[in-house]
């Protein structure tokens, strides 16, 4: 219970519900009329002309009950409404409501016939909630307020709770200036401006604090809350054009995002690390040791692309980072552009098309071939070469592979032992390999030796693997028939000029980089990444980190939750335990993973618990990060 002698006053509409309640009857009882949408817009302009204390409270209501053109009846479908708009913050802790009851009053300048049973759920009694009430004519049609009522009148917050005389610190809770005046009158000693459903400047402007959610108000008073730290606290930067889909997710989610539409250099992300949670990167952003180094309360990095060369993994683990990326959201629209390219090239398509950009027509069949019945060979037989392998099977293909890598063959396609098996056999080679430094010109010129006369050659998996050089040689001494290159050794941080030795050549597809940069890929990224991220910081995960040992654990009611965060060495866990004996801590689980440098235990507690157990957890030896969860 509350032992700080403090009283809570609640307003209800957009605070403890995320709508105007009256705005909602009037979507119901104006339901089939023409103007309904007119008529709102007047009802609504006429509230927040009352709330701001624009035009009197008491002319507000008036003029809002004349249009609403209501009925007792019509109460029952609202309440049922209303039920459904409780505010998320509110609904989420309503322990809160239940642990502090006596000390919570409702004073708002809407009814009681709508309040009383919205706040009931939230173990408020009637006699604690102040409004007004509804006066209905013999037809049980509304007409007016009791105008006796104090909440009727102008300021009438100030009146009712002065008349209520409540001890100790009043710290009053809305979204309005109406809100405030009780604080400008000298009779509560706290407002806090509540802008989770709605911001208003005059309430903003005069708020002791700005509490964005009921965790934010909760936080600041150190009272029982459903996580340890609020969500908007938490700030996430994304940067290099980030599918807006992202931002939408994670910002829904509660935390405070800000976008950048281009990639920053390492000073500059230097800069910006420093109070940032997340990091959201594609390609360019190089995540250094420095930049690690820098990032204070850095806890995880998604990368919105496959590839994660451009983050130092490893600098990121020791700092306890976990990494995660979209190793499948773009795979299809990979293998699409490579299908393309591949009937392209062979058909010499793109030869033909620059020749009638430069005016020459040239009708001809010469080095014009169908795909079906040539040999495919894909060099990586991940997930992108799999799915190539049964697309090219399906247009009459024959598919090979090679892969270091024991790789189970789908559908028709054979494995090659060696890369020169593959290479001598293929009439077109696909490569599909990582960025492992190892893989560094893969494809230079001994490789191309081994190649089939009038072979093609497709590259969309790195830029360092192929020897440009020397494939520029094989296609201007006709080695090979053609060649489409995505990616390149040196690619522009930012859109702009770019050179290429392969400029120039005949049947060769030049693409800047965009084999995932489909919108379906993108919107497919913006969706997996967050989802990774949201389940690290709200529930511990880590699966499908490229850097961490992974755990997954379902969320747990009224328990709180540990993460600890600590280099992998002998006697960890031993002295964990000794922490959680010491405080008599009452495990209801524990759960590690480790691999060769990083261990990562999760420890869910029952919540009554010493706090003092927080700083031991966080003084063991070795501790790299500790994070209380909720």
């Amino acid at each position: 219970m509350e032992t700080n002698n403090r009283t809570y006053v609640f307003d209800f509409d957009s605070t403890l519900t995320r709508v105007e309640a009256l705005d909602i009857l009037a979507e119901i009882t104006l339901a089939n009329n023409p103007e309904k949408h007119k008529i709102i817009e007047e009802i609504q302009n006429i509230t927040n002309k009352g709330i701001d204390g624009d035009i009197s409270f008491t002319e507000s209501l008036e003029s809002r009950i004349k249009l609403l053109n209501a009925k007792k009846s019509d109460l029952n479908e609202l309440i049922r409404r209303l039920k459904r708009q409780v505010s998320k913050s509110i609904e989420d802790n309503k322990e809160f409501f239940e642990t502090h009851a006596e000390d919570i009053y409702v004073i708002s300048c809407g009814f009681k016939e709508f309040i009383d049973p919205i706040v009931k759920d939230y173990n408020i009694p009637s006699e604690r909630v102040y409004a007004n009430t509804f006066e209905f004519d013999d037809k049980e049609a509304i007409i007016g307020f009791d105008s006796e009522n104090v909440l009727s009148q102008h300021d009438g917050k100030i009146d009712c709770l002065k008349n209520l005389n409540l001890p100790g610190e009043v710290q009053v809770i809305g979204d309005g200036y109406s809100d405030y005046v009780m604080r400008k009158a000298g009779i509560a000693d706290k407002f806090f401006a509540y802008t989770e459903n709605v911001s208003r400047d005059k309430a903003i402007d005069n708020a002791d604090h700005i509490t964005p959610n009921l965790d934010e108000f909760l936080y600041l008073n150190k009272l029982p809350r459903k996580i340890s730290f609020p969500k908007h606290r938490i700030k996430i930067l994304l940067l290099e054009n980030v599918h807006p889909d992202a931002f939408e997710r994670l910002t829904d989610d509660g935390f405070t995002v800000e976008t950048v539409s281009r990639s920053l250099s390492e000073e500059e992300l230097i800069e910006r690390i420093k109070d940032i949670h997340v990091l959201g990167i594609r390609s360019k952003t190089q995540v250094t040791q420095k930049v690690i180094d820098a990032a204070e309360k850095l806890m995880a990095v998604g990368a919105f692309c496959i590839g994660t060369k451009q983050i130092n993994l490893e600098a990121c683990k020791n700092k306890g980072v976990v990494v995660f990326n979209a190793p499948y959201s773009n795979t299809r629209s990979v293998v699409e552009l490579a299908i393309g390219e591949i009937i392209m090239l062979m058909r010499s398509v793109f030869a033909r098309s620059t020749e009638l950009h430069n005016g020459e027509w040239n009708k001809t069949a010469k080095g014009s071939r169908e795909v079906r019945g040539k040999k495919l060979g894909i060099v990586g037989y991940g997930n992108i070469g799999k799915q190539l392998s049964v697309l090219a099977e399906s247009m009459g293909m024959q598919v090979y592979y090679y892969d270091i890598e024991d790789r189970l063959a789908l559908g028709n396609a054979k494995k090659c032992h060696t890369l020169e098996e593959l290479l001598s056999t293929s009439d077109v080679v696909s490569l599909h390999i990582d960025d492992n430094a190892n893989n560094k010109n893969f494809i230079g010129e001994e490789e191309i030796k081994h190649m089939k006369d009038g072979a093609v050659l497709v590259n969309l998996s790195r830029g360092f693997v192929v020897d440009i050089p020397a494939l520029k040689t094989a296609l201007e001494s006709k080695k090979l028939s053609g060649a489409a290159v995505d990616v390149f050794p040196v690619e522009p941080r930012a859109n702009g000029s770019f050179v290429t030795d392969l400029k120039g050549i005949p049947n060769v597809i030049l693409t800047p980089h965009v084999g995932g940069s489909t919108e379906e890929a993108q919107k497919d990224i913006a969706d997996f990444v967050p989802g990774k991220i949201m389940n690290y910081i709200n529930s511990g995960n880590t699966v499908d980190a490229v850097n961490f040992p992974n755990i997954r654990l379902p969320r747990q009611n009224n328990r709180h939750r540990f993460l600890h965060i600590h280099k992998n060495v002998p006697g960890i866990m031993a002295k964990i335990n000794k922490v959680v004996a010491k405080y008599d801590l009452n495990l209801t689980g524990q759960y590690l993973a480790t691999d060769d440098s990083v261990g990562y235990v999760i420890v869910d507690v029952d919540k009554e618990y010493n706090n003092e157990v927080l700083q031991a957890l966080k003084d063991i030896e070795h501790t790299i990060k500790f994070r209380v969860l909720y």
